[in-house]
């Protein structure tokens, strides 16, 4: 099998997404990395990626040399990842749909709502793919949960409860250290904080999992360090088109918790748990009967979760492997085949209106309001 052409712009030396698409990428040899553009510092981007074993005429200084460079050659990249501030994701991934690349951006896709629209519109001129790194659906347990609903295995989902909390921002003497302080300054951030960095996975996961999208959603938000003006905590109700409930906390000031993203849909039939802590196993119980543990890697899972194990059952597969599921799917998509679990740019948007609407909600002591984007009304 040949191997497609790989590009990445940002993810430099010490980022921390950088090393999880790396990896994620080149996973199960289906991408090889040509180029990159990895640091806005030129000379360190150039030098990181060479080290890499990035060719120095593919070593970029910056995006737009990236662009410039790659869409003239015959061997030009087959994918771009883009895993740069969140400011600049709609430019970078807007440019390189229009000259022909297929793109992932790392969440949000955009700041805005219009201009997540604007992408989706570039994607139906083009033809290209612009899919979201919403890498947590891409857990092959995650896959059987979405497949056992499809299925009908739980009947129609009536209640998903979700959070995506941790402590890591809780100590108050470290608020102005700015890798930390820059998540809660509206110029760096945008209009959310703690929501829009770890809420949406959730929000996006109960989706992905119920197969439906939110409707109308409530939000109550707090600043829980005087410091901060965006949100270090979060409570979102909402409600699905099918009519499922919804109930979300995230925060970021929950001292205790490591990386605690977990989700719960309950049935008309029976109930799941799933858990990114323990992500080889789905917990479920059918209605008048015992409470039983599936786990990845064992016979009769559904074909996504199959497919997307690599390893025997027992043997943990992390976070690094779920990217490279994202990986899998983009490779398959871009020789044609369909892969609908595929985050894509319209998982995209509708996650910015979410972000928008809960904002507005948040500032209107909790008003339900429209959650969707207008392409999607």
């Amino acid at each position: 099998m040949t191997k497609l052409k790989w590009g990445m712009i940002g993810g430099g030396e010490g980022s921390q997404i950088g090393p999880a698409h790396r990896l994620g990428a080149q996973a199960d040899a289906r991408f090889e990395m040509v180029a990159g553009a990895l640091d806005h510092r030129a000379d360190a981007g150039r030098d990181y990626a060479q080290r890499l074993g990035i060719a120095a005429d593919r070593a970029y200084g910056d995006w737009q040399e990236m662009l410039s460079g790659e869409k003239g050659r015959a061997d030009r990249v087959d994918l771009v990842t883009v895993a740069t501030p969140n400011a600049t994701h709609f430019e970078i991934t807007k440019s390189f749909l229009e000259a022909g690349f297929n793109v992932l951006c790392e969440k949000p896709m955009t700041m805005t709502v219009e201009e997540g629209e604007e992408i989706v519109k570039v994607v139906e001129k083009t033809g290209k793919i612009c899919a979201v790194n919403y890498c947590y659906s891409a857990y092959p347990m995650v896959r059987q949960a979405r497949a056992m609903v499809r299925a009908g295995e739980i009947g129609k989902p009536r209640l998903v409860v979700t959070n995506f909390s941790h402590g890591h921002h809780g100590d108050v003497t470290d608020a102005e250290n700015p890798r930390v302080r820059w998540r809660y300054d509206p110029a760096m951030a945008g209009v959310s904080g703690q929501f829009a960095d770890c809420g949406i996975h959730a929000m996006h996961m109960a989706s992905f999992i119920c197969d439906d999208q939110v409707e109308t959603l409530s939000a109550d938000f707090a600043s829980t360090i005087p410091s901060r003006v965006l949100e270090d905590d979060a409570m979102v109700n909402f409600r699905m088109t099918g009519g499922t409930v919804g109930r979300l906390w995230t925060s970021s000031v929950a001292i205790g918790r490591q990386h605690g993203f977990d989700i719960q849909v309950f049935g008309e039939t029976g109930g799941f748990r799933w858990a990114s802590e323990q992500p080889n196993q789905l917990i479920y119980t059918p209605v008048g009967g015992r409470t039983q543990i599936i786990e990845k890697g064992e016979g009769g899972l559904h074909e996504d979760a199959q497919r997307l194990s690599r390893v025997s059952i027992a043997h943990p597969e992390g976070f690094p492997l779920a990217v490279a599921n994202i990986y899998c799917d983009l490779a398959d998509a871009i020789a044609g085949e369909v892969r609908d679990g595929l985050p894509t740019a319209s998982d995209g948007v509708r996650s910015m209106a979410a972000v928008h609407t809960a904002v507005a909600s948040a500032k209107a002591q909790g008003a339900w309001m429209d959650a969707r984007p207008s392409i999607c009304k």
